[in-house]
C-alpha cells in the first residue's frame, strides 16, 4: 500500500456537495452553507478592493461562488490535485476566477504573487510530514504584508469529530489541533498570527437562536472550526 501524501477526491467529485450535505445534515445546514461561512468570515478583515487571492485546495469551486458575490473586485486563482474537480469548477463559470490542476508540490506561480491565500479544510487530508512543505509554498506565493486564512475542523469539538469520523471522503483525515496549526505557522514565519473559534450551534430548531452569540464565543476553543489569519 502507498504512503498517504495527499486525499484524492476524484471519485466524489461529481457528488461531493450531496454526499458533504447529507453527512452534515445534523448541523441543519447544506455544504455550501458552510462554504459561504468561510468566505464571510473574511469580511471581519477584508474590504472589496482588488486584490489578488489564492485557493489551494479549491476542489469543485463552490467558494468562488460567494467570493465574488462578496468581493467582486477580486481576481482569484484557484488551484487543485483533483482533475474532475477542476473540471466540476470550471463548468461553473464563475467571472474573475480561474481554475487550475496542480501537483500538491510547487503552486505553480511566482514569488510574491498574491494578496491572499485561502485554504479551506485541506491541511486534514495532507500527510502531517508534508504540513511544512505545503506552507512553505504559500509562503513563498504570498506578498509581503499577505495574509493567509487557514480553516480547519477543531477537534476538540465532539459533534465535529463523530461528523469527519462517519463521512465517505474523510476516512483518511487526519484533525489538527489548534495549536500544532498555530506553531506551524510561526515556524514557517508568519507574524502576526490571529485565531478564532467558529460553528457552536444548530444552524436550525432551537438552539439555532443561540447563533447570535458565536461572534463573541469566538474565544471559546470548542467550536466546531476555528481558522487562522497569519501575515507574511
Amino acid at each position: 500500500m502507498n504512503e498517504r501524501t495527499f486525499d484524492d477526491f476524484d471519485e466524489f467529485a461529481n457528488s461531493y456537495r450531496d454526499i458533504h450535505s447529507a453527512n452534515i445534515k445534523l448541523s441543519g445546514a447544506d455544504s455550501l452553507y458552510f462554504a459561504e461561512h468561510k468566505v464571510l468570515e473574511l469580511k471581519n478583515f477584508e474590504k472589496d478592493e482588488y486584490q489578488q487571492m489564492l485557493d489551494v485546495g479549491c476542489g469543485d469551486g463552490a467558494v468562488e461562488i460567494f467570493i465574488h458575490q462578496n468581493f467582486p473586485s477580486w481576481l482569484t486563482q484557484a488551484i487543485d490535485i483533483s482533475d474532475k474537480s477542476v473540471r466540476e469548477a470550471k463548468e461553473r463559470h464563475i467571472p474573475n476566477a480561474s481554475f487550475t490542476l496542480y501537483d500538491g508540490k510547487t503552486i505553480p506561480f511566482n514569488d510574491n504573487s498574491f494578496d491572499l491565500v485561502f485554504v479551506a479544510a485541506v491541511f486534514h487530508h495532507i500527510d502531517f510530514k508534508l504540513h511544512s512543505v505545503f506552507l512553505n509554498e504559500i509562503y513563498r506565493v504570498l506578498k509581503i504584508g499577505g495574509r493567509v486564512y487557514i480553516f480547519e475542523h477543531n477537534p476538540l469539538n465532539p459533534v465535529t469529530r463523530y461528523l469527519v469520523k462517519t463521512c465517505v471522503f474523510d476516512k483518511s483525515a487526519r484533525l489538527l489541533s489548534y495549536t500544532y496549526a498555530k506553531k506551524m505557522l510561526k515556524t514557517a514565519g508568519f507574524n502576526p498570527i490571529q485565531k478564532k473559534f467558529t460553528i457552536f450551534f444548530p444552524r436550525k430548531g432551537i438552539l439555532s437562536s443561540l447563533l447570535k452569540l458565536e461572534k463573541k464565543l469566538s474565544w471559546c476553543p470548542f467550536g466546531g472550526q476555528y481558522y487562522f489569519r497569519a501575515v507574511k
